[in-house]
């Protein structure tokens, strides 16, 4: 319970922290295949977020500052200090949230085809944020669960299997028939997209991760945020480090998740944890200010 709340996250592993943060109308299970091999060596928590998965509606604010408030709320009862944060789509806006209000926490930064860093986004998602999107998908919701179990069965039948982003998009979809998930999805999109685009966007303020050390992850065929993104993020934080995984989609820790794993191990022995230094925040937000003056 978290704030009077049921939170379910997944626990294993012992060592240096790592906190999984799944993507919108997901859950921790999107991590499922790399929970085992990183918590040969480290503590690995992944949580439901608010109203996803088996995780409770908590209060009705979905914005990302609250909802990286509730993941610091959740590491600290859980007895933790600090983490190394690894975000998926959504996820990413929220681990970049919550090194932003929270940096005393964050030893290191992982962004997963992370939404927050330009305002290209799906169509499916653009349209998700028109009024009367909550009546189109209490009708087709669950439906789309049945159409997906017969797509899957078609598709075993002839011995393919359906992509990782097809499966994961279709079990989220169908989860959207529960009227609570339903509307915690919608006021997550809400908080971060609209028919525009993505209206939330990091990119002005990515200078202060400087002292960080930053991983950018990214599928090359992602259909959902283009890997441009990643690229711009790349080049607007100093010492960053870029992986493009080539045929890949929107989750390439279930499309790849042995290169996935290989990867942010690397990452994590090359790097030291960030240490907290209040004095050069402040001057580099005052040069800032003296530049756009």
């Amino acid at each position: 319970m978290l704030h009077g709340h049921a939170v379910t996250y997944a626990q294993a592993g012992s060592g240096p922290l790592l906190l999984l943060i799944h993507g919108i109308a997901s859950t921790y299970e999107s991590w499922r295949e790399v929970i085992g091999p990183l918590a040969q060596r480290h503590t690995v928590i992944a949580p439901d977020l608010p109203g996803h998965g088996s995780s409770e509606p908590a209060g009705g604010d979905y914005s990302l500052g609250a909802l990286a408030a509730g993941l610091r709320d959740l590491l600290i009862a859980l007895g933790h200090d600090r983490a190394t944060l690894v975000g998926h789509s959504l996820g990413g806006g929220v681990a970049m949230q919550l090194a932003y209000q929270f940096p005393e926490i964050t030893e290191r930064l992982v962004l997963v085809s992370s939404g927050g860093l330009g305002w290209e986004v799906s169509r499916i998602l653009r349209a998700a944020a028109l009024p009367g999107a909550n009546l189109f998908i209490a009708a087709t919701a669950g439906a789309g669960r049945k159409a997906g179990s017969a797509a899957a069965r078609g598709l075993a039948a002839i011995g393919l299997r359906p992509s990782a982003d097809l499966s994961e998009i279709a079990r989220g979809y169908a989860s959207l028939a529960d009227p609570a998930r339903r509307a915690a999805f919608l006021a997550t999109l809400r908080a971060v997209v609209d028919t525009g685009g993505q209206h939330v966007n990091a990119g002005d303020r990515l200078y202060l991760a400087e002292d960080l050390p930053v991983l950018i992850m990214w599928g090359e065929r992602d259909p959902i945020i283009p890997a441009l993104h990643g690229e711009a993020a790349h080049r607007a934080i100093p010492g960053s480090r870029l992986e493009i995984f080539d045929c890949v989609g929107h989750l390439p820790q279930l499309e790849a998740p042995a290169r996935f794993v290989a990867v942010l191990e690397q990452f994590l022995a090359a790097t030291k944890p960030a240490e907290w230094n209040a004095s050069r925040w402040r001057a580099r937000l005052a040069a800032a200010s003296h530049d756009a003056a």
